[in-house]
C-alpha cells in the first residue's frame, strides 16, 4: 500500500547547529500531542537514531541514497512511514554535503529532499551572529531550485531582541521562522569519539526529553510546522539490503554492540530469518540453536575489560564457529581478533577466532562511505559481491594477523583503499560496515539522476 504519511527534513548549513536537539525537541513535542509520529536519519549515522527512536517511541530507520539505490531507498521509506501521521527526517553534516565534488554530494540529505519531495525544515545556529543569518538562509534557499526550504528554525537565539533582528532581515526571503531555541546548555546532549553518548547510557534521557517538548512548546509554531510538511508518496519494494547470514541468526546487543541499521534486521525477518540476541557482557554464550552468528559494532573499547573475562562468551563462540559462520562489523571485529588495548595502553584478550589486534591508544580517525567487493565467501555474500557501507572509527590495527583478507575497499570516489578485515575457517570480519548490495546500484543512481536533471 502507498504511503501518505507528512513527511519534513530537518536540515542546517553545518554539522553541530543542533539538528539533533530541534528533531528530538520536536519528536517529543508532536508525541505529546498523540500524533504518531516516527523519524529516520539520512547517512549512516547510528548513533542519534537511538535517541530518536526513544522521542518517538517507534525505531528509526536510515535513509542513505549514497549506498541505497531507488527501490531499496523507497522500500525503507516506506517502512519508516508506517503507521505514522509524520515523518520527521534528520539530515546529516550540512544540507547539500556528501561525496563527490559536485555541487550536490552523493548522499546529501538535499539529494534525498529533491528524490523524495520534501520540505526542508532549516535549523540555523545564529550565536554570534544577527542581519548575516538571513544571507546564510538566503544562500542556502537558492543554491538549488530543486531543494525547498519550507521554514527556519534558529538555534541559540540570545534573546528577544536578538531574535527580532534576525527575523526582520529573514523576513524579505518569504520563508517563515518558526521557532528560536534559546542559549541553553542544560540541553546539550554529552559527546563521545563517535558522537553522542549512546541513548541506553543515559538514566535521565525521559526527562531530558520532557524538558526539551517543553522548551518546543514554548519557543515554536508547533502546529505551523506540522502543517509545513508534506504528502510522503512512496510505495513499498520488496527490495532487501541484505541476505540473512542463516534461518537463525544469532546476534550479540548490549551496549558493547549496538550498531546494526534495523532495515538491515527488518529485511532479514521479511526473508524469514528469525533473530535471536544475546549479550557477550553479560557473559551469554551464542544460542546454540542458530546457524550464524553476528558481532554488530559498538564501543567494545570501553568494555574491554569485561569483555576479556567473559569466558563463557568467548568460549561459547569459538564452539560455535567450529561449524557454522561467525562475523564480525568493526567492534564486532575488533572482539574477534586476538587482543584489544584501550585508551589508557592495557592490553585485553579477545576471542582469538582471528589473528588481528586492534588498538584505542593509537587513535586515528577513519570515516567515509566505502565500496567492498568480497574477495571470500562470507555471511555478507559470495566472493565476489559488491557492497556499499561506511567506516567510522578510531581504533587501528596494530598486528594485521595473517588471515586471507575480506573484501577489497574503495572510497565513495572509486580510490582503492587495499584489502580490509580477514577470514579463518567459518570467521570472518572487517571495520567496514554493510548498508545494501551493490546490485543494479549503478543503473539505478544514473535513472535517479536522469529524473532529478
Amino acid at each position: 500500500m502507498r504511503s501518505n504519511t507528512k513527511a519534513i527534513l530537518v536540515a542546517a548549513p553545518r554539522s553541530g547547529a543542533g539538528k539533533t536537539t530541534v528533531t528530538l525537541a520536536l519528536l517529543a513535542a508532536f508525541r505529546r500531542r498523540g500524533l504518531r509520529v516516527r523519524a529516520a536519519k539520512c547517512g549512516p549515522d547510528y548513533i542519534d537514531p537511538a535517541f530518536h527512536a526513544a522521542a518517538s517511541g517507534t525505531p528509526c530507520l536510515n535513509l542513505d541514497s549514497w549506498a541505497m539505490g531507488p527501490a531499496l531507498l523507497a522500500s525503507v521509506a516506506h517502512e519508516a512511514s508506517s503507521g505514522a501521521d509524520l515523518l520527521m527526517i534528520e539530515s546529516a553534516m550540512g544540507l547539500f554535503d556528501g561525496a563527490g565534488g559536485s555541487a550536490i554530494g552523493e548522499g546529501a540529505a538535499a539529494e534525498l529532499a529533491i528524490h523524495l519531495r520534501l520540505p526542508v525544515l532549516l535549523v540555523l545556529d545564529v550565536a554570534g551572529q544577527a542581519q548575516s543569518a538571513a544571507a546564510v538562509a538566503f544562500g542556502i534557499a537558492s543554491f538549488d531550485p530543486r531543494v525547498r526550504i519550507a521554514g527556519i528554525i534558529l538555534n541559540r537565539v540570545g534573546s528577544d531582541r536578538h531574535r527580532a533582528s534576525i527575523e526582520r532581515a529573514i523576513a524579505t526571503l518569504d520563508v517563515p521562522v518558526v521557532g528560536a531555541f534559546p542559549r541553553d546548555q542544560a540541553i546539550h546532549l554529552p559527546e563521545r569519539h563517535l558522537g553522542l553518548v549512546q541513548a541506553v547510557e543515559h538514566d535521565d534521557l525521559e526527562l531530558r526529553l520532557h524538558r526539551l517538548a517543553d522548551l518546543a512548546e514554548r519557543h515554536c509554531d508547533i502546529g505551523r510546522i506540522q502543517a509545513l510538511a508534506t504528502g510522503l508518496s512512496v510505495e513499498p519494494h520488496a527490495a532487501a539490503a541484505l541476505p540473512p547470514p542463516g534461518q537463525r541468526v544469532a546476534l550479540a546487543s548490549d551496549a558493547a554492540f549496538a550498531f546494526i541499521y534495523p532495515h538491515v534486521l527488518s529485511g532479514w525477518r521479511r526473508a524469514g530469518a528469525e533473530i535471536v540476541t544475546f549479550s557477550p557482557l553479560a557473559d551469554e554464550p551464542a544460542p546454540e540453536h542458530c546457524d550464524a552468528c553476528w558481532l554488530p559494532g559498538g564501543y567494545p573499547e570501553l568494555h574491554a575489560d569485561k569483555l576479556a573475562g567473559a569466558e563463557r562468551f568467548k568460549a561459547g563462540l569459538r564452539q560455535f564457529a567450529a561449524g557454522r559462520p561467525v562475523h564480525g562489523e568493526c567492534g564486532g571485529y575488533m572482539v574477534l581478533g586476538e587482543g584489544l588495548v584501550d585508551a589508557g595502553g592495557a592490553r585485553h584478550a579477545m576471542a582469538g577466532l582471528l589473528s588481528h589486534a586492534t588498538s584505542f591508544a593509537e587513535r586515528r580517525l577513519h570515516l567515509g562511505y566505502r565500496a567492498a567487493t568480497l574477495l571470500q565467501d562470507c555471511p555478507l555474500g559470495p566472493a565476489g559481491t559488491r557492497l556499499r557501507g561506511h567506516e567510522f572509527h578510531y581504533a587501528t590495527l596494530i598486528d594485521p594477523g595473517a588471515d586471507e583478507p575480506l573484501a577489497e575497499l574503495f572510497d565513495a570516489e572509486g580510490i582503492a583503499f587495499g584489502s580490509s578485515g580477514g577470514r579463518r575457517g567459518q570467521v570472518t570480519g572487517t571495520f567496514f560496515h554493510a548498508i545494501a548490495r551493490e546490485e543494479g546500484l549503478v543503473a539505478q543512481a544514473q535513472q535517479k539522476l536522469a529524473k532529478l536533471a
